[in-house]
């Protein structure tokens, strides 16, 4: 005896919502102010974004109406410029800590001629071959 499989299928039929103006510009005006995004209207009241921006056309305070928003990639000039200026700043702040590294190197060695003390502590190490133990100048033969 072979047993058939019914596949069972239903159908949903979709509510056809309606939204009143004063809803759809107060919802605008949530958005325009930055209450709210556009992703969380969507999501809340299951509405695809493509009708909140048709909202935000028709009932934003600021008219879009013949206003043109064009959004583009950043373009490789645009990121050249601004790597170019990070760059600068970055060497800028390298120059700095050099001159300071310059200033501190020439006041132990002043220091050190004027007091006849080795300020600068010039330990020289000889490390065998792998890990073992660091044996320091004095204690070589």
């Amino acid at each position: 005896m072979v047993k058939m499989s019914v596949k069972k299928t239903s159908f949903k039929l979709h509510e056809r919502r309606y939204f009143s103006n004063a809803f759809k510009k107060e919802k605008a005006d949530e958005i325009l102010s930055k209450k709210t995004t556009i992703k969380e209207l969507s999501i809340l009241y299951e509405i695809k974004p493509s009708v909140i921006y048709r909202w935000l056309h028709r009932y934003s305070q600021v008219k879009l109406s013949g206003v043109k928003i064009h959004y583009e990639m950043e373009t490789e000039e645009q990121k050249t410029l601004f790597y170019k200026d990070k760059v600068a700043e970055l060497e800028r702040i390298v120059g700095k800590k050099q001159i300071e590294i310059d200033f501190l190197n020439k006041l132990i060695e002043i220091a050190s001629s004027e007091l006849s003390v080795d300020i600068k502590k010039n330990f020289s190490t000889y490390r065998l071959n792998g890990s073992d133990v660091i044996r320091q100048k004095k204690d070589l033969p």
